[in-house]
């Protein structure tokens, strides 16, 4: 009985305790066992433990805002009482609703190492820098109609400037370009003699 009392949401095992002892019903008996008058006073209670002599300390709903009675709300109405509860006080702009609107814990609980959000905290691994590119900005296009800087790849459509050999040339006469893979001329296979 205890059991099959509290897969019912807004019942307890206390609550479903208290129901079995004040009917003087058997904690042992199974719920299929159970006649159609019994089931009926169990529904009752509850649906209105108040008529019982509950003590008001044991309803999960006490001084309800609206009607300001005590209430012991179960199933799906928990739910949408609890929802109605958070959307008056974001409504009202209350300190909870604020903590409610931007997700963060609303009863005095620390925040500090808990109830964080996101990726991880920590530094960032730097990736590759790439190199500084002669003349502006990095990635900026080349003017129209000015000449391409020298080493600069030149602009879409426009002449390659003069001295620039393809589109990335080595700056200083003996340094390398670490940018451009190196292309080495293979020459063609000699003709077989025969």
């Amino acid at each position: 009985m205890i059991v099959g009392l509290t897969q019912i949401k807004g019942v307890g095992y206390m609550f479903a305790n208290s129901i079995i002892n004040n009917l003087k019903i058997d904690s042992s008996l199974r719920i299929g066992n159970l006649s159609n008058e019994q089931v009926k006073s169990i529904e009752n209670i509850i649906q209105n433990p108040s008529s019982s002599n509950f003590p008001s300390w044991f309803l999960n709903r006490r001084k309800d805002i609206e009607t300001g009675e005590d209430k012991h709300l179960i199933t799906s109405d928990i739910d949408f009482t609890v929802r109605n509860d958070v959307e008056r006080e974001k409504a009202t702009g209350s300190w909870r609703g604020y903590r409610h609107m931007f997700g963060l814990k609303v009863r005095g609980q620390r925040t500090r190492c808990t109830g964080r959000k996101g990726g991880a905290v920590g530094v960032a691994k730097g990736g590759r820098v790439l190199p500084a590119q002669a003349g502006g900005a990095p990635g900026a296009p080349a003017a129209e109609g000015a000449p391409a800087a020298e080493g600069a790849p030149a602009a879409e459509g426009a002449p390659a400037a003069e001295g620039a050999k393809g589109s990335t040339a080595a700056t200083k006469p003996g340094v390398e370009n670490k940018q451009a893979p190196k292309t080495e001329k293979k020459e063609a296979p000699d003709a077989k003699k025969t």
